[in-house]
């Protein structure tokens, strides 16, 4: 696969100019001449193949010559509302989760969440989502939406109507789905059983994937890893 390099501009065939920091990276980390061959994106769907033209000092003249409507898509909405884990975990669980599939990831405010996301959280997923893109090949970004509190999260109206609380006591095996699915992942002390109980009215089911208990990062991948590979 070619390199690619993500742009949220509206592209077409025909002459575009790069810049920013992805044209640093091309002229000045990656070396880039005339002739080479890269490949564009911006959440379209689909993806531009492109030749490096000319290159300046800020910026690099690229030939886009069509666009290809390449689809590595999971065909359902594959959801997870998660606490965030501390650290760079954090970066380990949205790089992971838009490796296998997830269409959207809601960072949650539990009653035991130990990290409390800030304004420029946002931001710097969205940047993880775009990396890890560029490497995996998807040509849609995974959505980061706004925080969210439980009491909020477990009524929103837009969420897949199958869904999940992972909860490490008394919790069935998920089944086949249908048109999509949502999980969602408590933070390192778990749920309490007040925000359980708050899920299990509001119509959300109990789910275990065994007996061990994992951390915060590891059930999240696991659970959309499981829900994309019902595709």
């Amino acid at each position: 696969m070619a390199d690619r390099f993500y742009t949220p501009d509206l592209l077409s065939p025909g002459e575009w100019t790069l810049s920013g920091p992805d044209a640093h990276h091309m002229t000045t980390v990656r070396r880039f001449v005339p002739g080479d061959a890269v490949v564009l994106f911006n959440g379209d769907g689909g993806e531009y193949p492109a030749e490096v033209v000319a290159i300046g000092k800020k910026q690099v003249t690229l030939q886009i010559l069509r666009r290809d409507a390449v689809c590595r898509e999971v065909p359902f909405p594959v959801v997870v509302g998660s606490a965030l884990p501390k650290g760079d975990r954090t970066d380990y669980l949205i790089e992971k989760l838009v490796e296998v599939g997830c269409t959207r990831f809601v960072p949650l405010i539990t009653e035991r969440s130990v990290v409390i996301p800030k304004e420029n959280t946002l931001a710097k997923l969205e940047r993880q989502v775009i990396e890890a893109s560029k490497q995996c090949g998807r040509n849609v970004l995974m959505q980061i939406a706004p925080p969210r509190l439980w009491a909020e999260f477990v009524h929103l109206a837009d969420l897949p109507e199958v869904k999940y609380v992972l909860h490490t006591i008394g919790g069935e095996t998920p089944q086949a789905l249908g048109g999509g699915v949502v999980f969602a992942v408590g933070p390192e002390g778990g749920f309490s059983a007040a925000e359980v109980s708050a899920a299990t009215i509001a119509g959300w089911r109990v789910a275990s994937f065994g007996p061990r208990v994992l951390r915060v990062e590891t059930a999240a991948l696991v659970v959309a890893a499981w829900a994309a590979d019902r595709q």
